[in-house]
């Protein structure tokens, strides 16, 4: 009855010396990195930013001279509403003005619809590469993270920055990881262009 106890306390104690032996040889190397902080402070990301808000504002232009011409239109059907509206303008005339008023009221909803398409076609062209181009700039870090993790040995590398869909952190904790982020910020700005002095 009691050998059964005894063998198992035998067991028990074995693996405990044993555990902790293949524990220390099979100790998993991982490290952490901030995907957030390195896409936001890479030199390419606020390039590619500045480049788009360029564009942005070369839209918002060619959109504000269509607008003028629009409100410049305005003010003409405002002049042709009043003359329409005198009653010393014989019917001939009247008719004449208000086949104009008409032509011109036409033309400015027409204007307005084309301006409209176009700042909704451009806006949609520049999303799109913007979309391209940091889509790009993320994987060109994914990369880089993954030579990194290859070249030190890494079993894993978490992105800490990464949130759940109920916007809790992935990573709650980790023991004893190394932050790469640091490194390998250094490695992706190592060929920024220098800012100008303020001299």
């Amino acid at each position: 009855m009691t050998a059964r106890p005894i063998f198992l306390a035998a067991i028990t104690s074995l693996l405990l010396a044993v555990v902790p032996a293949t524990a220390q040889t099979d100790r998993l190397k991982i490290a952490t990195v901030d995907m957030q902080q390195l896409f936001k402070e890479y030199h390419r990301t606020s390039e590619a930013q500045k480049q788009i808000n360029v564009e942005r504002a070369k839209i918002q232009q060619e959109n504000n001279e269509r607008l003028a011409r629009i409100r410049e239109l305005e003010g003409e059907l405002q002049t042709m509403r009043k003359k329409l509206e005198d009653p010393s303008i014989n019917d001939k005339t009247k008719q004449d003005l208000f086949k104009e008023f008409q032509g011109k009221t036409q033309e400015g909803v027409a204007l307005d619809r084309e301006r409209r398409e176009y700042l909704q076609r451009r806006n949609a062209a520049l999303n799109e590469k913007m979309v391209q181009r940091m889509r790009g700039i993320l994987e060109e870090i994914r990369q880089l993270v993954e030579e990194r993790a290859k070249s030190d040995d890494y079993d894993y590398v978490f992105d800490k920055s990464g949130l759940s869909t109920s916007q809790v952190p992935f990573l709650l904790y980790t023991k004893d990881a190394t932050d790469v982020t640091p490194g390998l910020l250094t490695e992706l700005n190592k060929d920024a262009p220098k800012e100008p002095s303020g001299e």
